[in-house]
Formats: structure tokens, C-alpha cells, sequence
């Protein structure tokens, strides 16, 4: 497979390195983890707050970005590199993703629960050739748990084991009346503006919708299995890749939260779009997910049915859960 000025065997050496380097740096940051439960010094419960007080960063996650953007420069002078903690101390807010190959770089997700020892918090790694992510690394040191995909070479769980989690003797389809029985997964996000109509007031009556028995709501109950917040995007998209998850919307993340998310998810066999949904829920075309566009929607890896594709079952669902989620405003320059 060629995929941009790159072979499989570029990428294939690409992700190996990329995979090294993701365990190094999930190891200087359980160094970290493992300081603070001992009471010695480099106690990265001390943080600084960004846009509000739920947008935070540590020292930690500005040492773990310096030594894995180190990393990568020094092995990969020409490809560009974007990480949260860089990106953050500028003034744009543009994406910046073009036509270079870049790695995309989110060095602790999950922050807040870093600060709280919550271990739902990873590393990631994405790297993007012409704005579609083809590589993705995503370790949880605290787990030990160590996700990854290559274009061409499947999507896996610590090297071994094929992701989604049931193959045999196929992927389960999406159940026939999805949401229901589906297990949903959300986040509450960065924006908690307490304004009328506002994202946080329009993510909460989504999230309603979706938990209502179906006779409720005026119909667009979803009655789903449950609903669960890791409070890492990074992970959920993990998670859906896995199978754990059935879906994840969620509006507000930022590339470094999900590049590495999407390829592997991707390359496990799910599904990607917008969050939003469009004009005409019953015949607008389902897109593929852009990458900046701060918008998205995923649906686990899915197997047929005795009358249905795996990816009829999945868009079928992507027009279930658009019927119950309201439009999120996250406008972005550029995406």
C-alpha cells in the first residue's frame, strides 16, 4: 500500500518507531505518577489553568510533550509536529494540519485525571498524511494498555490482540433497534457556559434524549444500555475501537484529542462523521469526519446481520443517534 509519497515499508518503520516511543513516554509519565504516590518531589498535582478551571495543564504534560516532540524531530527533521501544549501557547486558533506529513501529538489526555490519579489518562501519538490519520498510538500506563494501528496492518491491544475485541465468529452487528442496547459515551467538555441554549445546556438534552426510556421525549428516547465519561476523548475512541464503546459523540475536542483515535478506529472497522446532524437526517450522505472540525461522532467496528452490511448497521445508527443530539456550535477557522 502507498499512501501519499509513502510505501507500507516507510509506514511500517514509521510505526514501529512510533509505538517505542509512546511506551518510553507513557514510562516518564508513570515516573511521575509513581513520585507523587511516594510523596517525593515532582508532585504534578500542582497545575495551571488555560481557558477556565476544567482546561488545565500540568508540568508534566509539558515535559512529556518536549520529550516525545525531541524524539520525533530528531528522527524525522522534515515532518511537521503539532502538540496541545505548543499549540496552546499561541494566539490562533486556525488548524494548522496541510499537506506535510505531521504528527499530531496530545502528551497526557485525560489531565484531569492525572491531577486526581483517576487512571483513565494516555499518551497519544497520530501521525496524518495528507490530512487523514494513517497511524495512531495511544498508551494508558497506568492500564499498561497499549492501542495501535498501522493503514494496512489492522488495529491492535497491546501487539497481540486484534481489536475489535470479538471477531468470532464475526464482529457482532449494531443491535436492529440501535441506540437501544447500545452502550453511548460522551463527554461534558471544556465549554460550561451556563447560557440559554448554549453547548453545555444543548449536550445535556442530548444526553437525556439518549437515556430515555423510547416512549419518552416525544420519541426520540434512545433507552441505551448506558452511558459512560471516561474523561478522555482519546480513550473513548479506544474503546470504541475495542468494541466496549458502541458509540461516542462528542463535540468541542481538538485534533491532538482524537487523531490517533480515529486511525485506529478506522482501521479496526468503525465509523467516523459529524456530530451535527445535517438538514435532511433520512438521505443527506454520511461524510467522513474532518479532522478539525471539532465534531464528532463514532460508531464501533460492526459485522452483518442476516439483512444488513456492517456498515448499513452503522449508518443506520448514525441516523438514530442524529435524530436525538442537538447541533453543537464549535466554529474553527480553517477546518
Amino acid at each position: 500500500m502507498v499512501v501519499g509519497s509513502f510505501s507500507q515499508d516507510e509506514l511500517d518503520e514509521i510505526y514501529a518507531f512510533a509505538i517505542d516511543l509512546g511506551r518510553k513516554a507513557g514510562d516518564l509519565l508513570m515516573s511521575r505518577v509513581e513520585q507523587r504516590m511516594d510523596g517525593g518531589e515532582g508532585n504534578a498535582q500542582n497545575f495551571e489553568e488555560k481557558d477556565n478551571s476544567v482546561d488545565i495543564v500540568t508540568q508534566t504534560d509539558e515535559d512529556v510533550e518536549v520529550f516525545i516532540s525531541t524524539a520525533l524531530k530528531n528522527k524525522y527533521p522534515s515532518h511537521k509536529f503539532l502538540g496541545e501544549e505548543t499549540y496552546a501557547k499561541g494566539q490562533s486558533r486556525d488548524y494548522l494540519i496541510d499537506e506535510q506529513p505531521t504528527w499530531c501529538i496530545d502528551p497526557l489526555d485525560g489531565t484531569v485525571n492525572y491531577t486526581h490519579l483517576f487512571p483513565m489518562f494516555c499518551i497519544s501519538i497520530g501521525f496524518i498524511v495528507q490530512h487523514k490519520p494513517v497511524i495512531g498510538v495511544i498508551y494508558a500506563p497506568f492500564q499498561d494498555q497499549l492501542f495501535s494501528s498501522c493503514v494496512g496492518r489492522g488495529a491492535w491491544l497491546n501487539e497481540k490482540r486484534r481489536l475489535p475485541l470479538i471477531q468470532k465468529p464475526s464482529i457482532p452487528p449494531m443491535p436492529p433497534n440501535a441506540p437501544s442496547q447500545c452502550v453511548f459515551s460522551c463527554e461534558w467538555g471544556k465549554d460550561r457556559r451556563d447560557i440559554p441554549d448554549g453547548n453545555m445546556h444543548r449536550k445535556i438534552e442530548s444526553f437525556v434524549n439518549m437515556a430515555a426510556e423510547t416512549s419518552g421525549r416525544g420519541g426520540k428516547g434512545g433507552m441505551v444500555h448506558g452511558m459512560r465519561s471516561l474523561g478522555s476523548a482519546t480513550l473513548d475512541l479506544a474503546y470504541t475501537a475495542m468494541g466496549s464503546f458502541d458509540i461516542w459523540w462528542e463535540g468541542g475536542c481538538w485534533e491532538w484529542d482524537v487523531a490517533a483515535g480515529i486511525a485506529i478506529l478506522l482501521e479496526a472497522g468503525g465509523l467516523v462523521t459529524t456530530a451535527n446532524p445535517p438538514a435532511n437526517v433520512d438521505s443527506d450522505p454520511i461524510e467522513d469526519v474532518r479532522l478539525g472540525s471539532r465534531l464528532y461522532l463514532a460508531i464501533r467496528p460492526a459485522g452483518p446481520s442476516a439483512t444488513e452490511t456492517g456498515r448499513q448497521s452503522q449508518e443506520r445508527t448514525v441516523r438514530e443517534v442524529w435524530r436525538r443530539v442537538r447541533n453543537l456550535e464549535y466554529s474553527r477557522p480553517g477546518a
